[in-house]
């Protein structure tokens, strides 16, 4: 079976990637942690949109920050609601008080993941602390 991972993939997966990092106003250090921590260097080539073949768990990073993002879009009225709720203090059980953000800075897959279970969850019935 051949790999849907191209670099015309590669690129268009990071071009995606900025632009949420855009819509949430994060730094350039919280963005390498999303990305898997990676080095200052490999994140100001990917900023250029190179077309680049991702690895496995990159392309997994960002597709849960693309669910994240698309979620909080279906579940806000406003593009900037959904965008400032990733910041807020929260007390569902994965933030403990903290924030989405908070959670996802712990640098773990395993914390995108969560973050992203949690959004799916309450999609039927909004989210608690919006």
């Amino acid at each position: 079976m051949q790999s849907l991972q191209t670099p015309t993939v590669g690129r268009v997966a990071l071009q995606g990637f900025f632009h949420i990092k855009e819509k949430w106003s994060l730094d350039n250090q919280q963005a390498r942690v999303l990305l898997g921590g990676i080095s200052k260097t490999t994140f100001y080539r990917y900023r250029k949109l190179p077309e680049v073949t991702l690895q496995n768990e990159t392309i997994d990073r960002i597709s849960y920050i693309f669910g994240i993002h698309k979620g909080l879009c279906i579940l806000f009225p406003s593009e900037e609601r959904a965008s400032q709720w990733i910041k807020r203090p929260n007390d569902g059980a994965p933030f403990k008080g903290g924030s989405a953000l908070d959670r996802m800075m712990q640098g773990q897959i395993s914390d995108l993941a969560a973050v992203r279970r949690y959004i799916d969850a309450y999609a039927q019935g909004g989210i608690g602390n919006s």
